[in-house]
């Protein structure tokens, strides 16, 4: 994580302090299971309860010397909790307390991008909303295709968005599983009843079977996932990025007052957000495939996948945390020109409506295969010389001789293409 692309509510999650007080929470609600069990003393657990604590730096300085995070945490609560304290860790191993303590990191951390994702939704219909009938050319390989509404582009980022929050919804509750199951997962020292009062307490399920460690399996869905929506991130600020190109101009990022475009060109005003955005889903999406190494792990437990995650969880999250939010402030913000949108759309003199025309002279009696050649040779006349393609259609013979100017005059409307609008807005939001 480095502070440009931090936002503190994600920063909070990954902080040391937050991530030792989650290990004494577990440490705490695991002696208060086992006190109501009779395994160890009430006073014990209400002693550690009430006298526990911890100093960062005092765990770093005992780290420094024994080389074990957690061997160091207890040492330093055990400080200030006094001879109860040989009741902490008792049966348990690192990884119960590792493990439970990064499912309940990512969970926090799911619930930030969740929010996130409800703000970039909310932006997104508003807007589509708003330019639900607004013409514009679509686009095929580049190339202009048929004509569409700005809206139904929004439309389809909202869709895809909302997948993507299902899928962040499943990803959470895969992650948030609890272990407490001793060395190796066998409970030889602990009563599983311990294990289901810390999951109650944490709002986690219980590991089914954990080897000690909690599957990476788990891990790597979460990643993959994040993975997916980084890349939904990318598309959509992709197309940003091409309507605002100079030579399309459709839609541009805000340029804020005393916003500098270049050091060099003081005319320049660049999508540098949306290209921003592009970068940190290539960041996002790197999380992807180490997790997935994590997956194979020797036996009950090694830990090669601990310096991954140690690495991946923070950066990964605050990554995209950072990169939803800027996404729906672009959305928010968007400069939209429409009657750019409609010069464009003109551009090729009507070409858009070729197959319209090739559809009308088969319903005619036309062959398909005299009907695509008929109306593409007019439309190759119009792409390297330009003119109107409709009085060039209306003076070919052949063309004529099938269809009326009235007919071809209909054929040119913008309406046919806008006719299932409302039919496409109702499946995505609704009825909006």
């Amino acid at each position: 994580m480095i502070p440009r692309y931090t936002r503190p509510e994600m920063a909070a999650i990954w902080s040391l302090e937050n991530r030792y007080q989650i290990w004494f929470d577990i440490e705490a609600h695991a002696c208060d299971a086992m006190a109501e069990l009779g395994l160890i003393p009430k006073s014990a657990a209400e002693t550690i309860r009430k006298k526990g604590a911890f100093e960062v730096a005092r765990i770093e300085e005992i780290e420094r010397e024994t080389r074990h995070d957690v061997i160091a945490f207890l040492t330093n609560v055990a400080e200030h909790v006094g001879p109860d304290a040989r009741f902490l860790h008792q049966g348990m191993t690192s990884s119960d307390v590792l493990d439970t303590c990064l499912a309940v990191q990512l969970k926090q951390a799911s619930d930030i991008l969740l929010a996130d994702l409800d703000r970039l939704l909310a932006a997104l219909k508003r807007r589509a909303v708003e330019h639900k009938l607004t013409p514009c050319v679509g686009r095929s390989h580049g190339i202009h295709a048929e004509p569409t509404t700005f809206g139904l582009k929004l439309a389809q980022a909202y869709a895809e968005f909302a997948r993507q929050r299902e899928r962040l919804l499943a990803a959470r509750a895969e992650i948030a599983t609890c272990a407490i199951s001793g060395a190796v997962g066998t409970f030889a020292h602990l009563d599983p009843r311990i294990e289901s009062h810390v999951a109650a307490k944490l709002g986690l399920a219980i590991e089914p079977i954990s080897s000690q460690i909690i599957p990476r399996d788990r891990h790597a869905q979460f990643f993959a996932t994040l993975g997916v929506i980084a890349s939904s991130i990318e598309r959509l600020s992709t197309e940003i990025r091409h309507l605002q190109r100079t030579e399309v101009g459709e839609a541009e990022e805000r340029f804020a007052a005393g916003q500098k475009g270049s050091s060099a060109m003081p005319h320049k005003r660049n999508p540098v957000l949306s290209e921003n955005l592009t970068g940190l889903a290539r960041l996002v999406r790197s999380a992807a495939l180490p997790a997935m190494e994590d997956v194979a792990l020797w036996h009950e437990r090694d830990i090669s996948h601990s310096s991954v995650e140690r690495g991946i969880g923070p950066d990964a999250t605050t990554h995209l945390d950072f990169a939803l939010a800027r996404l729906a402030q672009v959305i928010e913000e968007l400069v939209v020109y429409p009657e750019a949108m409609r010069r464009n759309l003109d551009r090729l003199g009507g070409l858009v409506n070729s197959q319209r025309v090739l559809l009308a002279l088969t319903e005619k009696g036309m062959s398909r295969e005299q009907a695509y050649r008929l109306v593409q040779r007019a439309a190759m006349q119009i792409w390297e010389k330009g003119g109107d393609f409709k009085a060039l259609l209306t003076a070919e013979p052949e063309v004529s001789a099938k269809l009326g100017a009235a007919e071809l005059t209909e054929l040119f409307s913008l309406e046919p293409h806008l006719k299932n609008v409302d039919f496409i807005f109702a499946r995505v939001f609704g009825g909006a």
